[in-house]
């Protein structure tokens, strides 16, 4: 049985997010690691944000959050190809108890994207 996948990019889960939940180096891009991680909260694959997390900047435990994940819009994208070293992704995650609107940084080291940080925004 296939699935669309949760991230909204309108291709199915085995298509799309599902093969870098399985592997993280499949991410060819910021863009594409930003929307994994996604899935990944709305399918409690709390251990593909942990290992997608950089290592400088990741908390110890990655817990569980009660929220039911309802949309993800991706607003802006700098930093588009899979050759970069840096990526931003502007991004707004709907969810049961309202949206999170973020413009996270990522960086591509150790032959794979890792999410650094962001920005809350209102």
């Amino acid at each position: 049985m296939t699935s669309w996948c949760p991230c909204g990019s309108g291709r199915n889960l085995d298509q799309c997010c599902g093969p870098i939940l399985d592997d993280p180096r499949r991410a060819e891009t910021a863009e594409a690691l930003m929307r994994s991680r996604y899935t990944a909260h709305t399918l409690g694959r709390w251990n593909h944000l942990w290992v997608t997390w950089h290592p400088r900047t990741r908390p110890e435990v990655i817990k569980d959050v009660p929220l039911q994940w309802t949309g993800l819009t991706i607003v802006d994208v700098a930093q588009r190809q899979p050759s970069d070293q840096y990526g931003v992704v502007e991004y707004i995650a709907r969810h049961s108890e309202g949206i999170l609107h973020e413009r996270a940084r990522f960086e591509y080291r150790a032959r794979r994207w890792f999410y650094v940080d962001g920005d809350l925004l209102d």
